[in-house]
């Protein structure tokens, strides 16, 4: 059975039993239907919060394989609680852009997974479409202020850097001119879309502590400047309340379930190469309200969501891991060491072991942190023992702790191994982690140390704009803010041809984004783009619907 038939077959459990097992009241939180539901952000408590392990899932560089960070994410807190630690998972929500795109979805696989899958993968509980609105909203008002003669500020066209957004992976919207058709449809202007996932309204919400951070937050929004050279945010427009009343059910993280009928946090989801690629402070503070455990996943390789979410978000939030989990895949080590991804199947241990390479720069990176890794090896079926073993003798050299689970397969029994040695892990009173720098550093010194240490680049070329950023972050006082690099998520280099672990390589910054909304800023490199394009065959292709009701093709 595909991933789709495995979740049908399961008996939901209503959300009222799940949200009892979770440890609130029924009639405390507001339902979606029968089986999704939203938590009050007034649940969180900090005291609690601060006695729960917060266990971060990470991996090596991402294949077209696919490695399997959100089914190792479920299947571990489904392990812990097999292990007698109530234990819960906290994820980001998929973008229909990958769902119609390449991915098919993204709520785990086989007896790994969260539900009702098809809801999750599809509209949920409406969190993006808000987020898209918030974001629009702000773009209408910009373009509508340009065009007033009464109310203007004096808005400067060639100066706004608000894009607008929508979730679908559409590359003709990349650049476009809008204000077209006369005097009563506004200026004409270059502008263009991001994808939903991208936006800052996205990297606020999931940034937010609470609705009144969440204003702040959004009235700090960089538009652009005046003719007069004078900066303009959000809140110079009195955007910032309607924006946040479009985000009031939004900002609230969602209860769902595994397949195993533990309860499930999904909430926000920024992507990893162009955003910070972490769910949202507010869920992950939920879960560890009321668990002992709390894992957490963070996207594509250790060297984008894991970087981000240790050197962003916790640092400000206040959290530290006491693991990390390194999902690691057979067969994406056989492609970082020149396997054709058609072959991935077939035994090859000449081209594992020179895929190890990229699997020790990143336990490399994670000890920068001074966090303990374990290493998850997430089981497929073309896996030899000879290839299993091959692994391990090289990890148990290194002095690092390593896991076969079999979760696709086997749910939470699969990962009773790996559940353990997280807490032996966690149970060890580790450290609280080192971040790789501090946010005072001057902005170049900050994307130098991130090239250099955890990318393993030789040093950093800055074009032309770029340069002329680092003027203008300068003048408008914003250099004290970490850096959340957009990169491609396919290699620890800027260029995604460059696999395993490549060396003596430059990293070119294009620009720098700012995001003062969000709290930091964003050094675009190499070609990467905030608006995905589909692919030849997109796996919309294949997702239909019957004359029942029923959904076909979500992977």
């Amino acid at each position: 059975m595909n991933d789709l038939d495995i979740a049908k077959k399961v008996k939901l459990t209503h959300i009222s039993e799940i949200a009892a097992r979770f440890g609130v009241n029924a009639d405390d939180i507001e339902m979606y239907g029968k089986y999704k539901a939203k938590l009050p952000l007034s649940f969180i408590d900090e005291k609690k919060a601060a006695r729960s392990n917060l266990i971060l899932v990470s991996a090596i560089s991402p294949t077209p394989a696919g490695e399997g960070k959100t089914t190792v994410s479920i299947g571990l807190s489904e392990g812990l609680n097999r292990l007698g630690k109530k234990s819960t998972v906290v994820l980001r929500e998929p973008s229909l852009g990958p769902v119609f795109g390449i991915k098919g979805g993204a709520t785990g696989g086989g007896y790994s997974q969260v539900l009702p899958m098809e809801d999750i993968n599809l509209h949920f509980t409406g969190d993006f479409a808000a987020i898209e609105k918030a974001h629009n909203l702000l773009a209408a008002v910009i373009d509508n202020n340009i065009q007033s003669k009464t109310n203007g500020l004096g808005l400067d066209p060639r100066t706004i850097s608000w894009k607008r957004v929508i979730d679908m992976n559409d590359r003709a919207l990349r650049r476009i001119i809008v204000g077209l058709g006369g005097t009563t449809s506004g200026v004409p202007r270059e502008t263009g879309f991001d994808i939903t996932a991208a936006s800052e309204i996205m990297a606020i919400l999931c940034l937010a502590a609470d609705i009144h951070d969440l204003k702040i937050r959004l009235g700090n929004i960089f538009v652009g400047y005046t003719h007069r050279k004078e900066p303009i945010y959000a809140r110079d427009l009195n955007a910032e309340g309607a924006m946040a009343a479009l985000l009031k059910d939004a900002i609230k993280p969602n209860l769902v379930q595994t397949i195993e009928g533990n309860p499930a946090i999904i909430h926000g989801g920024p992507f990893a190469n162009i955003a910070q690629g972490t769910n949202s402070v507010i869920a992950t503070r939920m879960g560890m309200t009321f668990s002992d455990y709390t894992v957490t996943e963070a996207g594509f390789g250790f060297d984008l969501g894991a970087e981000k979410f240790f050197d962003i978000k916790c640092q400000s939030a206040g959290l530290s891991p006491k693991a990390v989990v390194l999902t690691t895949t057979i067969r994406a080590l056989k492609y970082h060491g020149g396997a054709d991804l058609k072959n991935l199947t077939t035994p090859d241990t000449s081209a594992l072991e020179k895929g190890i390479p990229n699997l020790e720069k990143h336990l490399e990176n994670i000890k920068q942190f001074n966090v303990t890794p374990v290493i998850a090896i997430n089981r497929f079926t073309s896996d030899t023992e000879e290839e299993i073993q091959l692994i391990k003798e090289k990890v148990k050299s290194l002095g690092v702790r390593v896991a076969v689970a079999d979760l696709w397969a086997k749910g939470g029994e699969g990962a009773i191994d790996l559940a353990q040695q997280v807490i032996e892990v966690a149970e060890t009173n580790p450290p609280i982690f080192d971040p790789m720098y501090d946010w005072s550093w001057d902005v170049k010194r900050k994307i130098e140390t991130l090239a250099t240490k955890m990318y393993g680049a030789e040093y950093v070329d800055y074009m032309p704009q770029a340069r002329k950023d680092l003027k203008k972050i300068t003048e408008l006082g914003l250099e004290q803010m970490p850096v959340c690099i957009a990169k491609t998520q396919k290699s620890l280099s800027d260029n995604p041809a460059l696999l395993g672990r490549p060396k003596d390589f430059i990293i070119t910054v294009r620009e720098i984004e700012i995001a003062s909304g969000a709290g930091f800023l964003i050094p675009i490199t190499g070609n990467i783009m905030r608006m995905p394009g589909l692919p030849a065959h997109p796996q919309s292709e294949k997702i239909s619907i019957d004359n029942d009701g029923n959904i076909h093709g979500l992977m």
